[in-house]
């Protein structure tokens, strides 16, 4: 049972799946960061420093609940509709920084898998040159004439 544990574990589709996870996970907190510590202060600049995420509705009608967090705390029944649109527009950005970071990385591999195949590409034999040419049609005709 161990050894066909071991040679599971030491095939090489676990480990790319355990790299990739790791790799994912860090890649995570950096598109993370670029969404909350630069794109949304940008954002939130530009609109006002309105802050959807505390915009909430309390399905009884009270609307004693100076926030989100504290209508939550008494249990009320809320409707916490910013949240969702927080949550749909983080969304959307980290989509595109994500669709941005895709796009550069592959840009990146491309051009060193270009560079490669120019690198491995032998060069054309060069022809013959112009002169060259012009001597074989001279011995030609030469050789023509009785």
């Amino acid at each position: 049972m161990f050894q066909e544990f071991r040679a599971f574990i030491s095939r090489g589709n676990v480990m790319d799946m355990a790299v990739g996870i790791i790799v994912g996970a860090a890649f995570t907190a950096i598109v993370s960061s670029i969404v909350a510590d630069l794109i949304n202060p940008v954002i939130g600049l530009i609109i006002g420093g309105i802050d959807f995420s505390n915009m909430f509705w309390v399905m009884s009608g009270d609307d004693t609940y100076a926030s989100l967090q504290e209508a939550r705390d008494a249990g009320a029944a809320v409707f916490a509709y910013g949240s969702f649109l927080m949550a749909v527009l983080n969304f959307l950005i980290i989509a595109v920084v994500v669709f941005l970071l895709v796009k550069a990385v592959n840009r990146v591999k491309d051009a060193t898998e270009r560079k490669a195949q120019e690198e491995a590409t032998p060069a054309a034999p060069a022809g013959p040159s112009e002169k060259e040419i012009l001597i074989e049609i001279r011995d030609a005709l030469r050789q023509r004439a009785p």
